[in-house]
């Protein structure tokens, strides 16, 4: 991976949320006649069983049963937005943190603080990468080809995203604990579970072989 370029804490621009998570969920294809949401919600159900956490996979995806209907594909893509507006949510959280919060003469929170927004900063460009490539599946038409070359991106880069997620508290290990310290840790390993529910969803659809 090349190296990467320091971060400003900043807030990530509020337009992701609206271009790169709301999108994927209501750009669908028309309603299935014959389609209920209580079978959209019992398809994701069945779904989840294939996450490490499956019950926080269904609270967060089955509000979307309409928009997922009975798809595999619309599910990963679901998932991914979920995924990356609690990613976008968290680095907002930390940038937050690391301006109001006052660390006196200890300076490893701070430098805590910035390594997981910059951690943070790489997930979120990393799912946004991965939400591109997964609109772009199909496009090429119905090419078994095509269709693994670009789940083999999605998946690279949802990994990617997942062990940003996971190193963000690294540098928490040296820091005393407090309230800063346990906020950051807890929402983390929600994020964290989040993005590995999404990659273990797009495994799913990757394993289908068909766009």
């Amino acid at each position: 991976m090349p190296p990467q370029t320091q971060r400003p804490l900043l807030l990530l621009p509020l337009f992701l949320t609206t271009l790169l998570y709301c999108q994927p969920i209501s750009t669908v294809a028309s309603q299935d006649p014959t389609f209920s949401p209580s079978n959209g919600t019992d398809y994701i159900r069945s779904g989840c069983g294939a996450t490490l956490y499956p019950e926080i996979c269904y609270a967060s995806l089955s509000r979307y049963a309409s928009a997922v209907q009975n798809s595999p594909r619309r599910l990963a893509r679901v998932a991914i937005g979920v995924s990356l507006s609690r990613a976008r949510r968290m680095a907002n959280y930390v940038s937050n943190l690391s301006r109001q919060s006052d660390f006196g003469a200890d300076n490893r929170a701070a430098s805590a603080l910035h390594d997981c927004f910059s951690n943070l900063g790489d997930a979120v460009d990393e799912i946004h990468g991965s939400l591109k490539q997964m609109r772009q599946v199909g496009a090429a038409g119905p090419s078994t080809e095509s269709f693994l070359f670009q789940m083999s991106n999605v998946q690279t880069w949802m990994s990617a995203a997942l062990t940003d997620e996971e190193t963000c508290t690294d540098g928490f290990e040296d820091v005393a604990d407090g309230a800063v310290k346990t906020g950051v840790c807890n929402r983390a390993a929600d994020v964290k579970k989040l993005t590995s529910n999404a990659l273990a969803l797009v495994n799913s659809y990757a394993a289908t072989g068909t766009p």
